[in-house]
């Protein structure tokens, strides 16, 4: 099979994925076997190639935002069919029995496996999972529409139920890539009342904010017209940390959608950041019942990924695309013949 492998770490800029041929994978016990038609790309891909995130041994095929079909049933699967199509997230299995598992928060597991990290990801013509750790698609969506939603889309909804929004409650989104651009359209839906402040630099990236219904749009170093009671900061910086507490309002919560960061966090003041019962949180991966809440949800809303899609053998480029910020939404990659 076609496939992509990171046999060292580098720059985005050196273009590290390699493109190569692989076995085709069987699948033993529960797995299922995906012939993948389209996979996401995200900003921890970036941080797998170039080291911040370590596999537990190179060579990895990353991708974690995947949709195809079921195409072969380990001897032990019977929760899916020959056909169906499905999506696999950044949680590839989790042990299911640690107490992180027991009360629901496999997101934490320390035993947990992530798809293109420490399991082969996506960006190949095939890919293994776990029966249960897989996802029927809604059938409103293409398969580039869904793709974002498996990561981009899963994660954001569990920042937004981090975030604890109160509707009429001001709400600060920092970046408006590939996750805050279907975030906005679940707060839009769920919190009708509340205003949402933009923060990105670039230009075409606030025209989409304004376009997806942002009230105000500016830069990080922007002040708003009112102070922020909720703020989300999907940036791949540090900076935009302590930028962001100091607009937060008393008692406001700033949650930070991140696996890594790129750069370092500067220092925090107490009082500028920190005082007045300011909280912040971190997202850690997902569960698997952020993904079987959210793509119903994101049916039932109406929600509508923007997606620029990318031929095979333009994977590193377009990588490079999402690191420089060039990307409109999301980014797809094409795999399969004909993907939808």
């Amino acid at each position: 099979m076609r496939a992509y492998i990171l046999e060292q770490h580098g720059t985005t800029e050196s273009a590290p994925l390699q493109r190569t041929t692989l076995p085709t994978p069987r699948p033993k016990g529960n797995q299922i076997r995906i012939k993948v038609s389209v996979c996401g790309l995200c900003h921890t891909d970036l941080d797998t190639v170039e080291g911040r995130l370590q596999p537990d041994g190179l060579p990895v095929t990353p991708g974690h935002q995947i949709v195809g079909t079921v195409d072969a049933l380990g001897p032990q699967a019977s929760k899916h069919r020959i056909g169906d199509r499905i999506g696999v997230t950044w949680l590839n299995w989790a042990c299911t029995h640690c107490k992180y598992c027991r009360a629901g928060r496999e997101n934490l597991c320390d035993r947990a496996r992530w798809t293109g990290l420490t399991a082969p990801g996506g960006y190949a013509e095939y890919t293994l999972v776990h029966e249960a750790f897989a996802y029927p698609i809604p059938t409103s969506f293409s398969d580039t529409e869904a793709a974002p939603l498996l990561c981009a889309g899963v994660i954001g909804y569990r920042t937004v139920h981090l975030a604890d929004i109160a509707n009429g409650q001001t709400i600060g989104l920092f970046g408006f890539g590939a996750s805050a651009h279907i975030v906005i359209q679940i707060l839009k839906a769920q919190y009708p009342d509340s205003p949402i402040c933009v923060f990105t630099r670039g230009d075409h990236h606030r025209k989409l904010a304004h376009d997806l219904g942002a009230g105000w749009t500016g830069s990080p170093a922007d002040t708003p017209p009112t102070p922020i009671d909720r703020a989300m900061d999907f940036t791949p910086v540090g900076e935009t940390i302590p930028q962001a507490l100091a607009l937060l309002a008393p008692g406001g919560r700033l949650v930070i959608n991140a696996i890594r960061k790129q750069t370092p966090v500067p220092p925090l003041d107490y009082v500028t950041h920190l005082w007045h019962e300011r909280h912040i949180l971190s997202v850690a991966n997902v569960t698997r019942r952020d993904a079987l809440e959210f793509l119903p949800l994101a049916e039932r809303i109406g929600i509508r990924p923007q997606v620029e899609t990318f031929a095979f053998d333009q994977l590193n480029e377009a990588l490079l695309r999402l690191k420089q910020g060039e990307v409109q939404g999301a980014a797809v990659l094409r795999i399969g013949e004909s993907p939808a």
